[in-house]
């Protein structure tokens, strides 16, 4: 992966980040790396926890940003935030929930509970 595309990748998640503190959510962790993957965000929503995958694009040539957000990568994020519960047994119990954020230009588009 390119510096340009790590920055921009960067850029995104911080952005998502913002966009979660001001709805009051807390950020517990960021690109947290597990043996399946690494995971963009973990959340405190309330009592939820949130496990945010971030796709940053600089157009909408390809499509969608949430787009790329494939079964198979649901199934990984799916292992990746067990993963992280264990690694962090006093967030266990809470509900969980995962969210796909796109970000293009301006624009910061979270899409709750998506799968």
């Amino acid at each position: 992966m390119t510096i340009a595309r790590k920055a921009l990748g960067a850029s995104g998640e911080a952005r998502v980040a913002r966009w979660y503190e001001a709805r009051g959510c807390e950020v517990l962790d960021r690109n947290w790396r597990g043996k399946d993957g690494e995971l963009d965000l973990v959340l405190r929503d309330g009592h939820t926890l949130v496990f945010c995958e971030v796709k940053t694009r600089t157009s909408l040539r390809f499509g969608l940003p949430a787009e790329a957000v494939t079964a198979v990568k649901q199934l990984r994020l799916r292992r990746l935030a067990m993963q992280w519960l264990a690694a962090h047994p006093e967030r266990r119990g809470r509900e969980l929930r995962f969210d796909v954020a796109g970000v293009v230009g301006a624009a910061v588009d979270v899409v709750e509970a998506a799968f």
